[in-house]
């Protein structure tokens, strides 16, 4: 059985974008997290993911999402703090709209397909 880790700070790669957003990525064998900061009144350039799945809890402020439906036609919607975005296959974007900081943390791993719900329900043994 592996020990507990804890992957401090200092060891994640930071990046200032010259979009507005600060980020610290923690990058895994089968997954990433990485916490963003968006300064207000910027936006992220629009993209897509091919095979990541991106998963998005707002902890501080709010934040646009833009994001493009099935016809093309450009949608949005907010998500505040304890909101969890998940961005699925689609083209999309955030833009921190306020005049605070918005922060989240992303969750992006590569899912094979397999409905794990059950396995991750119940995986969890107590010692007696």
């Amino acid at each position: 059985m592996a020990n507990l880790e804890i992957v401090h700070e200092e060891d994640s790669i930071h990046v200032r974008k010259e979009t507005g957003t600060e980020v610290n990525y923690y990058i895994f064998d089968e997954a990433e997290i990485h916490l963003n900061r968006i300064m207000p009144h910027t936006a992220q350039e629009w993209h897509f993911h091919k095979k990541i799945d991106e998963n998005i809890l707002i902890t501080k402020g709010s934040l646009l999402c833009k994001y493009l439906d099935e016809d093309g036609v450009e949608q949005s919607c907010h998500a505040a703090k304890n909101d969890i975005v998940r961005v699925h296959d689609s083209i999309h974007t955030f833009e921190n709209d306020t005049d605070e900081i918005t922060e989240f943390v992303v969750f992006r791993f590569v899912p094979d397909g397999t409905n794990k719900r059950e396995l991750i329900k119940g995986d969890k043994t107590f010692l007696v």
